[in-house]
């Protein structure tokens, strides 16, 4: 009997996760096994997929339902419990959709050989899914971190705030938005650019295209800089060790 595995999310028909494991599939010769796509424009319909699906034995979760779909699911690992997302979703052997985040292993691992002794707090821009696992990396690295939104409350601040003292303050910026993500190429966080230096990090998790518009600009004023395809391949990495269990 084959093994099915899929994407859920909205608008993925160029995802990542379907081009690498239908590869990986290929290479360990795990010729029934397959990876699909389940573009989902309401997680109303997720109950059904799972029904109409019996063979499925892992999913990841993407933009949108990261956060949304933890309530459909038995269970949660206490990782993701912590950070209040999902993006890895294993189907137990009683049949049980336990809820798991890899995107924070990703995060962390792909960042940690960029970190010196000088970089000691973040923004991270963004308040969603990817955020939240992004927050919860740093804290494992002893990073102390803001959140940027267009939407400020608690321990977050508005684009308007950030000035030359916060990029003296903040020596890493973590784009966690959609913002510059292909086809909106043109598109950037509203950032003082002209305050990056190479005293600092810029980290996109976007992937396409592999230079943002917000990696080029902090780039060109000296900053060391990184897109998302690491994370992706080492969360992707992560998420195939859980579904074997």
């Amino acid at each position: 009997m084959g093994k099915i595995f899929g994407l859920i999310g909205r608008h993925i028909g160029h995802s990542f996760s379907k081009t690498y494991f239908t590869e990986r599939f290929a290479k360990d010769e795990l010729h029934d096994h397959t990876y699909v796509n389940f573009d989902l424009p309401d997680l109303s319909r997720f109950p059904d997929l799972i029904a109409d699906n019996p063979d499925l034995a892992g999913l990841n979760v993407t933009i949108p339902y990261k956060e949304a779909v933890m309530p459909y699911l038995h269970k949660l690992s206490k990782k993701a419990a912590q950070i209040g997302a999902v993006n890895t979703i294993r189907f137990t052997k009683s049949g049980k959709l336990k809820g798991y985040n890899t995107d924070c292993y990703g995060f962390e691992e792909s960042l940690y050989p960029m970190l010196q002794s000088h970089h000691k707090k973040a923004l991270i821009l963004g308040t969603g899914g990817a955020a939240k696992a992004v927050a919860y990396a740093l804290e494992q690295l002893d990073i102390l971190y803001t959140f940027v939104s267009r939407e400020p409350a608690g321990n977050t601040i508005g684009y308007e705030r950030i000035n030359a003292t916060t990029f003296d303050n903040f020596q890493i910026v973590i784009n966690c938005t959609p913002l510059g993500m292909s086809p909106n190429l043109d598109a950037c966080p509203p950032l003082p650019y002209e305050h990056f230096s190479a005293q600092h990090i810029a980290y996109d998790l976007i992937y396409n295209p592999e230079e943002t518009l917000f990696l080029q600009k902090a780039k060109s004023f000296g900053a060391d800089t990184k897109n998302g395809h690491e994370m992706l391949v080492l969360q992707a990495e992560k998420a195939w060790k859980i579904w074997n269990r």
